[in-house]
């Protein structure tokens, strides 16, 4: 988000008329010298009518298609970059260009036979297109993933033995296979930079949420994701979490999965959608429609939403998710209402977007820019040239007054 005119909570309470002292006032005198703008995107209002794309969204903010499967994508009405882009686009994050523009990476959910991998488009400092190419090809069912702090994309392959390839979002460079973050149906992963670790999901019913800590560092300060170790977690009935070495994280179709290798760790129903901020790695499972949050530096685990007992139940079929640099969590949803919902800080929850006449489809890939001025998803079975849920796939950007919510 634009920090220049977003106060933060630090910001915040440093306006208080007497600074520190005023926390001795207690919370609800605090409240009062807030600011009106220090709001959360839970506080964005109603959405309104579906607009020209079916995008239901809150007042003051709009939607436009940035690409389609099958279709190269625009840089104008008139001037079409070479790259198609891919079918059934599932996971994505950005990454800050050094021009000022910015990055969306996109996984695609399908066979390498159809295109599979990712692709990628380039955008200038004024949110116009500038260019869109492949970043990886020749893998499977690629899913979600995640961005890691040295500017490098994580894309997972869900498959029984699914890899994990590093792949450069400016396709100067190869993507890489990862063997050290291990071999398993693979869903997302997200990188904690303080503790020097990257957590992973596994879209099984009965998947490990697994922890991997690398040997080291590269020469160019990335770290090593090809030797380390990979961790499956046990949860205990506080929450706590003790991590349990996996002896064999390469398995092969004929030898025992990871999942299987460790009968005291925790098996969690579909795991989906992973992301770390601020200390916290947030992640999804479908299978019970929840909504986790990992404290990285007391390794306590807690869920911070369930559909069967939310007051305010309105997300259901979680999957990918993000998080804002106000803290407040994005969840997509696979199904449900095609919407994707926030959950803030307070655990309230209310819709941001939701897609309409695409039921069949499911949302995918949501991301903010690196200036968190506009977020981009994909409704992954959307059809551009017949409308509806049974296509291969759409991609839209949506802008507005993000910048009205704080940031941390």
């Amino acid at each position: 988000m634009n920090t220049k005119t977003s106060l933060s909570r630090r910001d915040l309470l440093k306006k208080g008329s007497t600074g520190l002292a005023a926390l001795a006032v207690g919370p609800s005198l605090l409240a009062i010298s807030q600011p009106l703008s220090a709001r959360t995107l839970s506080d964005v209002g109603p959405l309104r009518a579906p607009d020209a794309n079916g995008i239901r969204l809150p007042e003051g903010f709009s939607s436009r298609i940035v690409a389609a499967a099958g279709q190269r994508v625009r840089r104008s009405f008139w001037n079409r970059t070479g790259y198609r882009w891919h079918s059934y686009p599932d996971g994505g994050a950005t990454f800050s260009a050094p021009d000022g523009g910015w990055v969306y990476v996109s996984n695609s959910e399908t066979i390498s036979l159809l295109g599979g991998g990712a692709g990628a488009i380039r955008f200038h400092a004024d949110g116009s297109v500038n260019n869109a190419y492949r970043i990886l090809g020749g893998t499977n069912i690629n899913c979600a993933g995640g961005p890691t702090p040295w500017q490098t994309w994580l894309s997972c392959e869900e498959t029984q033995c699914g890899r994990v390839f590093e792949c450069d979002p400016f396709g100067e460079h190869p993507a890489q296979l990862r063997r050290g973050l291990g071999y398993f149906k693979h869903e997302a992963a997200a990188v904690d930079p303080v503790f020097d670790r990257v957590y992973l999901t596994e879209d099984e019913s009965d998947g490990r949420f697994y922890r991997f800590t690398p040997a080291g560092r590269n020469s160019d300060g990335s770290l090593n994701l090809d030797d380390g170790l990979l961790q499956a977690a046990a949860v205990d009935e506080q929450g706590y979490v003790s991590w349990l070495d996996v002896p064999n994280p390469t398995p092969n179709l004929l030898e025992t999965p990871t999942r299987e290798q460790l009968a005291d760790s925790t098996a969690f129903d579909g795991g989906e959608g992973c992301w770390y901020s601020h200390g916290h790695v947030y992640f999804t499972t479908k299978g019970d429609n929840k909504v986790w949050r990992l404290d990285t530096n007391l390794n306590r685990l807690e869920v911070i939403y369930d559909a069967a007992t939310s007051a305010n139940p309105i997300l259901t079929g979680v999957d990918n998710l993000t998080v804002s640099s106000g803290g407040d969590v994005l969840v997509a949803e696979d199904g449900g209402d095609m919407q994707i919902v926030v959950i803030d800080s307070q655990g309230e929850v209310a819709p941001l977007i939701q897609v309409t006449g695409q039921d069949d489809s499911e949302i995918t890939g949501p991301a903010f820019s690196p200036d968190g001025t506009r977020l981009y998803f994909s409704s992954q079975r959307g059809s551009n040239l017949f409308g509806g849920g049974n296509g291969f796939g759409i991609t839209y950007e949506i802008t507005g007054p993000f910048e009205n919510f704080v940031t941390l």
